[in-house]
């Protein structure tokens, strides 16, 4: 059975960049939403070099990178920026665990984004990262996907507070985006393992027990996955305190404390998910034991029945001359008669001690 877990990732340099992640036929491609409360313009399928033309200082930037393959395209996205190589190897080191890094200038962030995989017990792993400086956001994804076409259209029709907010705010409902995929992840494990409990109530195949320990192996992947992401959320929202970070706007605090307060709830969760699975782990090794136990006890009775028939058969197999009733006509039929009555009287007998 193959256990989910993050891959063991290369030990690259800093400055031998290198994409470790599995969509290497992924097109690189950039997008970008420049935004306030009146004016919205969106761009795509232009250079790097043009960002001057587009960026606007006062208004919200958020920049959308698809595609981390190319590797040359995205030094010269980092050298726009001024993003350090540093950072760059945690965008293209796609094994790394969830991390949160501030200063007075930035805020980085990566996180796993989980979904069930299609026609499999498995979860597709996407790492996302996120880099808020002088006040543009920019986004990195392995591949095109679907994450945040909601929020995209909340842009486009002006819908809700993310038009009159800035970046910090923008950070936030994608961050809630990928934090809805892990309660898509964890209801489709919920489902499955109900399935699991009801098919242990009417089954004891082996089958049952790998499928099992294949989902306790997906709630472990899920815990590991939001622990460092807790964590992460409850220094972002630590950030106000300590006044070390000045691009996050004082009232958007709360909301990142709403994401932290959704992590906990999810790890809340998956405890009670891993003692339902536990639960039906036990239920399986119960009702095979039980299963057992009738079978021994059917074997035992039926010893038990013949115990006595194998004594008489026994006694009239010995080849004495002088053996009694070995030469009377009606013999044969007497003896199996008395068998036979045996063979009732023990099955009345174990009917009322209720053995069967």
């Amino acid at each position: 059975m193959r256990k989910i877990k993050y891959k063991k990732g290369k030990k690259l340099q800093p400055y031998n960049l290198e994409y470790t992640g599995i969509h290497k036929t992924k097109d690189s491609e950039m997008q970008l939403f420049v935004y306030d409360d009146l004016n919205l313009e969106e761009y795509e399928d232009f250079k790097v070099s043009n960002l001057d033309n587009y960026i606007e200082k006062q208004k919200t930037n958020w920049v959308n990178i698809h595609g981390l393959n190319n590797v040359e395209w995205l030094k010269s996205i980092g050298n726009y920026f001024k993003i350090d190589n540093f950072m760059l190897a945690d965008i293209l080191n796609t094994t790394r665990r969830t991390k949160l890094e501030e200063s007075h200038e930035f805020l980085f962030f990566n996180i796993k984004s989980l979904l069930p995989a299609e026609h499999s017990d498995n979860i597709s792993v996407e790492q996302i990262s996120f880099l808020i400086k002088d006040g543009v956001l920019i986004s990195f994804q392995e591949k095109r996907s679907d994450f945040f076409t909601h929020i995209r259209e909340r842009i486009r029709t002006h819908s809700g507070l993310v038009r009159e907010k800035k970046a910090d705010y923008l950070l936030y409902i994608l961050l809630d985006a990928i934090m809805e995929n892990f309660y898509i992840t964890l209801e489709n494990e919920e489902d499955k393992v109900e399935e699991l409990i009801n098919l242990t109530k009417k089954s004891v195949d082996p089958i049952i027990l790998e499928k099992i320990e294949k989902h306790r192996d997906n709630f472990n992947f899920l815990k590991r996955s939001i622990i460092p992401l807790r964590d992460s959320l409850y220094d972002i929202k630590s950030v106000k305190d300590d006044n070390i970070f000045n691009a996050m706007e004082s009232d958007t605090f709360s909301f990142f404390s709403r994401l932290h307060q959704k992590s906990l709830e999810l790890l809340e969760q998956i405890e009670s998910d891993m003692g339902s699975l536990e639960s039906a782990s036990n239920f399986f090794f119960s009702a095979q034991t039980h299963k057992m136990n009738e079978i021994m006890k059917t074997l035992t009775i039926v010893s038990a029945i013949f115990i006595p028939l194998t004594f008489i058969v026994g006694v009239y197999g010995m080849n004495f001359e002088n053996l009694p009733e070995l030469k009377y006509q009606y013999g044969y039929h007497i003896v199996m008669g008395i068998m036979l009555l045996i063979v009732m009287g023990m099955i009345i007998y174990f009917k009322k001690r209720r053995w069967f």
